[in-house]
């Protein structure tokens, strides 16, 4: 039963890798405060902020996706994960992290910025004359944002602790059938609440809000599950990249390629789940050709966005369904390592379309900015996540479906 208890320990070599990174986006930070942040420029103002925007809510939600996948796989009864389950459980504990750089940027944009430029409808003098905007005031305003983002946040990341800890109950002791009845049945009930708390925000309230709303005059009744395809699938590769990570240092003797190929189920699926979505919602709006549905899509299929927007599909989707079709594909570890960063490198693509598409429609530039800032955050996930791994055995040996784990087939 050794192996059962093994011990992660966190590598020079990836710590190493984690602070240059994390100064590579420090130093990026700083530079981009004085040349933008500071500059006087509200234009170069919003680009700063938005890249800081869009970079803390893509890594937020695809940590966020992590505990969603615990959570539904525990509805779903499934006990095949079990033995990679610490991967997504130490990527969850990013959440809280990011949810507070989030928030930060959120109240800097709520009760600092006086330009305006990010969200319109902060300005109550356009906002009066504005009538179309003015009817949305009840949704759209200081309060209700506020609120909402505390609350989506914090009960994030508290229902997140609350499955860890239960998680952690695995690893002290033998379980007989009444105890481990109750085990399931209270992670059960916990899943449930993260499930519908997740529906509730990014199915539904947090997407429009946060992202949604830089476009006041434009909506889509798809995008918040355009959104969540996009994080999720993101999510899906990034605990397929852990996964492999851990396998190549020697850890997870139990995990297979039966674990890593239902990872490649998993993204191969959300792939074509995300592809749907990006249809739908452009074919129907163009189909209608309504001025008030179609501005979002103006500059981004005829403008200076346009390559970026195509190139989604065909990162996002031309290369998953070609590549992890094969079922070889998806048990192959290069192969699944490549297609795991290309799909997070192609969402965080959308997610700089989503955003900053529309903070600066003229211009689809990326820059040393984006970068950099995106180096601060991997680092500190990598910096994060191979903490939480360490904290706790990779393997919960008295989890109840350990062995249907372990014997797991496709």
């Amino acid at each position: 039963m050794a192996a059962l208890s093994e011990q992660f320990e966190i590598s020079p070599r990836m710590r190493t890798w984690s602070m240059i990174f994390i100064i590579v986006g420090i130093i990026a930070f700083i530079v981009g405060l004085i040349t933008k942040g500071l500059s006087g420029d509200p234009h170069q103002q919003a680009i700063f902020v938005g890249t800081l925007m869009y970079n803390s809510l893509y890594w937020m939600l695809i940590c966020n996706s992590a505990m969603f996948f615990i959570c539904a796989t525990t509805l779903a009864m499934g006990g095949w994960y079990t033995v990679i389950k610490r991967i997504p459980e130490a990527i969850s504990t990013l959440v809280p992290v990011f949810g507070i750089i989030t928030f930060v940027i959120f109240i800097y944009l709520i009760a600092i910025d006086n330009t305006h430029s990010i969200y319109h409808w902060l300005d109550k003098a356009a906002v009066e004359k504005d009538p179309l905007i003015n009817g949305k005031s009840g949704f759209l305003n200081p309060v209700f944002f506020m609120i909402w983002s505390i609350l989506a946040i914090g009960i994030w990341s508290g229902l997140g602790y609350r499955m860890r800890r239960l998680s952690s109950q695995a690893d002290e002791g033998p379980m007989d059938a009444e105890t481990g009845k109750n085990y399931i049945w209270k992670n059960t009930v916990t899943a449930s609440l993260f499930i519908v708390w997740f529906t509730l925000t990014i199915g539904s309230t947090v997407p429009w809000l946060w992202m949604m709303s830089i476009d006041a005059h434009w909506y889509s009744t798809m995008y918040s599950w355009y959104t969540f395809g996009s994080s999720f699938v993101a999510g899906c590769s990034l605990i397929a990249l852990w996964l492999i990570y851990l396998k190549n240092k020697g850890y997870l003797e139990y995990a297979n390629q039966e674990h890593l190929h239902n990872m490649g189920i998993f993204m191969f699926a959300f792939s074509i789940f995300w592809t749907y979505l990006w249809f739908a919602q452009y074919m129907l709006q163009w189909y209608g050709n309504i001025p008030e549905e179609t501005i979002y899509f103006k500059h981004r299929v005829q403008g200076a966005w346009k390559g970026i927007f195509f190139m989604n599909i065909i990162i996002n989707f031309c290369c998953p369904i070609l590549i992890l079709m094969k079922r070889a594909t998806k048990r192959n570890y290069t192969w699944m390592t490549f297609m795991a960063m290309l799909i997070i490198f192609g969402h965080w693509i959308d997610f700089y379309q989503m955003i900053m598409g529309s903070i600066r429609p003229e211009q689809a530039t990326l820059s040393w900015l984006d970068f950099g800032i995106a180096s601060l955050f991997i680092g500190l996930m990598i910096h994060f996540t191979e903490k939480a791994l360490a904290k706790k055995p990779l393997v919960a040996k008295y989890h109840p479906f350990l062995k249907e784990s372990i014997v797991h087939h496709t």
